[in-house]
């Protein structure tokens, strides 16, 4: 009993329950899909992944399929819009993300950095991602795993279902508690939606 009471006690404070208030403000935003940037695939960088030239395409074709290198470095930045229609300021202290790319689990991850969105306003969720896909193709397939990035870097005509999966964590004390059910946004990225 004696400890049950000692975390009610924490839990009932304002600053707790004004954290609560924002993440349950944040959990009924927008979020859609806005860009996105630095896209590295084994040292080689392509930006926004818009102007992928033909001699880049045929080299990064041979990565994707795994050819003998033993790490296959990934990096980008998912930029997505959070916009914000309630009356009351939505916020987090930090968040925990996984990304799934048609129904494979791409990658997971973590924000420590706050995100206050005021209302009736946008703000943009930088996302950086880095994941080695050579242990993807070793997880899953080498013919998924290619089919799935090129699909996602639009160097085939297939679409991506992206599903983005977002844990917002609040300030316990001195503590981070991730909420138990996650914030799901889904968008259609690659192929001809690029």
């Amino acid at each position: 009993m004696l400890i049950l009471l000692l975390l009610i006690i924490p839990l009932s404070s304002c600053d707790v329950l004004n954290q609560v208030s924002g993440v349950i403000q944040l959990s009924q935003c927008d979020y859609k899909y806005n860009s996105i940037s630095d896209i590295q695939l084994a040292g080689i960088n392509l930006g926004n992944g818009s102007t992928i030239s033909l001699s880049n395409f045929t080299t990064i074709s041979s990565i994707l399929t795994g050819g003998n290198l033993q790490t296959i470095p990934f990096s980008m930045t998912l930029n997505m819009d959070v916009t914000n229609p309630n009356r009351a300021a939505a916020f987090l202290n930090a968040l925990e993300y996984v990304i799934e790319i048609n129904e494979m689990e791409f990658t997971t991850g973590k924000i420590d950095v706050p995100l206050r969105v005021e209302p009736g306003q946008t703000a943009v969720l930088p996302i950086s991602v880095g994941v080695d896909i050579k242990n993807l193709i070793n997880r899953y397939s080498r013919n998924r795993v290619a089919r799935e990035m090129s699909g996602f870097l639009g160097l085939s005509s297939d679409p991506t279902k992206v599903t983005v999966k977002l844990w917002p964590k609040l300030m316990v004390g001195n503590n981070l508690v991730k909420v138990p059910a996650p914030i799901p946004v889904e968008f259609t990225f690659g192929g001809n939606n690029r």
